[in-house]
């Protein structure tokens, strides 16, 4: 698997798995920075908080941020005034400048090293000027200090670019390192179920009175029904020595638009969105260094990796209280491609809720929120793209036999009339595992970019042996595979999954988005 840059470059001590039941006045599920900070408001509040963490500190999404502390979050504050309104398009203007200021704030007052520099942040066009201009007025009606140019650093001309001002960059494992090492975190912890104040992992129970749900996207399908109001996308990133050097961070906002930030001697080129399990072809690597090569041909690649984001029906995040069904949850996910700034403003409301009961912020970030002309046709699409999920494991053929399937690669195969999934090394050692995804069933598909299984519907992601990389799944695929590249194929020990397929695919008949409940037509 890819490493990213930072994870190159910084190492954090271990921590200890929890010994045992205890009991805390908060426990936060996900010791990523929105986990980290939350418990650390909470514990400067005088609240025993503790944090579960299935695996690492910061080894989820953190370390596959570009690490961008800005408010500039692509083309959102002309749609939130005319989808949302003034006022809650102000909240979130003002949530997430809050959160730039409060970073800066905490590395200065705290004397982290962690390569905090202010920096612009511009998005920019190069085939027209309309959509930045309309967003620049937006940025002026709530505040926010942004003009625009047709100046840049680019390596090669635009149309028009938008450049926000006071906004900056840090190296995200060295602040998490310095704001995690007085908090009481437990890892290789998963956490397996949680039920009412109970919070039960694979080493012991939690009790708390408040539960942070921080962990990316929710493993828990009832209350709150994240996984209908949500999918997740990928992008890849490069990091280059020998590049330009920039002091700004930019963003095209046009088709196959390019990501550009600097830090320190080194430029990342990012790029490639797609919705995760849509990538079979492959490619975005490649996409990235063809375009490295063209504009600096004697740059050299020290790193490369991708990142996994949660992406609501508004494109807003879902920040607050987790469903009027558990008043002690909370929740902080869908942050789309924004995790620093968001995850900053997570961890100041969700304080604010646990701790004083209110946050003038709530409104625009509240989980049980649903605005018809922003999400509607979006929680459509949502839908129909699980059925597809659902309907690929019943009706599509496999796309290729295994003899057929070349070394170094992998794909959906029938061998001896079943389908599963296949992933061929360059030695010829076949490594087999069931297609369906454990969270809801949908057929997985293979991403040849990160030789991983992805899944079209919620995003779960496992590595080619099976082993769960990205939730909301909480399993490893269950899976067989053969020694050497002789010998028959075990394909008979895959086991059958045992699943509620009804509930799976029972289209619902009604969705009650303040009390996060739907009723099913069948089932």
């Amino acid at each position: 698997m890819s490493r990213s840059f930072w994870s190159k470059t910084e190492t954090l001590p271990g921590r200890p798995a929890l010994p045992g039941d205890i009991k805390a006045d908060a426990a936060v599920i996900g010791a990523g920075l929105a986990g980290v900070l939350t418990a650390y408001f909470l514990q400067a509040a005088g609240l025993r908080t503790v944090i579960l963490e299935a695996s690492r500190i910061g080894s989820g999404q953190t370390k596959n941020t570009t690490a961008k502390i800005t408010s500039q979050h692509g083309l959102i504050y002309h749609r939130l005034l005319e989808q949302l309104g003034e006022e809650r398009a102000r909240q979130y203007a003002e949530s997430n400048q809050r959160a730039i200021g409060e970073y800066r704030r905490m590395v200065r007052e705290m004397g982290i090293d962690c390569g905090f520099a202010d920096a612009p942040a511009y998005l920019y066009s190069t085939s027209g000027r309309e959509a930045l201009a309309r967003e620049w007025k937006a940025a002026e009606t709530l505040g926010i200090d942004a003009r625009l140019c047709a100046e840049t650093e680019l390596p090669f001309p635009v149309e028009t670019a938008l450049r926000f001002e006071g906004q900056a960059r840090f190296h995200p494992l060295s602040f998490l390192k310095a704001v995690a090492e007085p908090l009481e975190i437990y890892e290789q912890t998963a956490v397996r179920s949680v039920e009412g104040k109970r919070v039960m992992t694979d080493r012991g129970v939690v009790t708390a009175e408040q539960i942070v749900f921080a962990c990316h996207y929710p493993f828990l399908n009832v209350p709150g029904y994240f996984f209908m109001r949500m999918h997740q996308e990928r992008s890849y990133v490069l990091s280059l020595e020998g590049a330009a050097r920039m002091e700004g961070m930019y963003l095209g906002i046009d088709e196959d638009g390019l990501s550009f930030r600097p830090q320190g001697e080194t430029l990342f080129l990012g790029g490639g969105s797609h919705r995760t399990g849509e990538n079979s072809a492959g490619g975005q690597y490649q996409k990235l260094r063809q375009a490295a090569k063209r504009y600096w041909p004697r740059s050299r690649e020290t790193a490369c990796w991708s990142a996994q984001d949660c992406m609501t029906l508004d494109g807003v995040p879902y920040i607050g209280r987790y469903s009027a069904a558990e008043p002690g949850w909370y929740v902080a996910t869908g942050f789309q491609k924004w995790g620093m700034t968001s995850s900053m403003v997570s961890a100041l409301l969700l304080a604010d809720l646990i701790v004083k009961g209110a946050s003038p912020w709530e409104p625009v970030f509240s989980p049980r929120r649903f605005t018809p002309s922003a999400s509607a046709k979006t929680l459509f699409e949502e839908t129909a793209q699980a059925a597809k999920g659902l309907a690929r494991s019943i009706f599509m053929p496999p796309r290729a036999e295994l003899e057929a399937l070349p070394p170094g690669h992998g794909g959906v195969v029938e061998h001896n009339g079943q389908k599963m999934g296949v992933y061929k090394d360059e030695k010829g050692e076949c490594f087999v595992v069931s297609i369906r995804c454990p969270h809801l069933g949908c057929q997985l598909e293979w991403n040849p970019d990160e030789k991983s299984w992805d899944c079209p519907c919620h995003g779960s992601r496992f590595d080619f042996r099976g082993s769960l990389l990205d939730n909301p799944a909480q399993e490893d695929l269950e899976h067989a595979w053969r020694s050497s590249a002789s010998g028959a194929l075990p394909y008979s020990v895959i086991p059958q999954f045992q699943r509620e397929e009804a509930f799976c695919r029972a289209p619902f008949a009604s969705f009650d988005f303040e009390n996060c409940t739907y009723s099913l037509i069948s089932k």
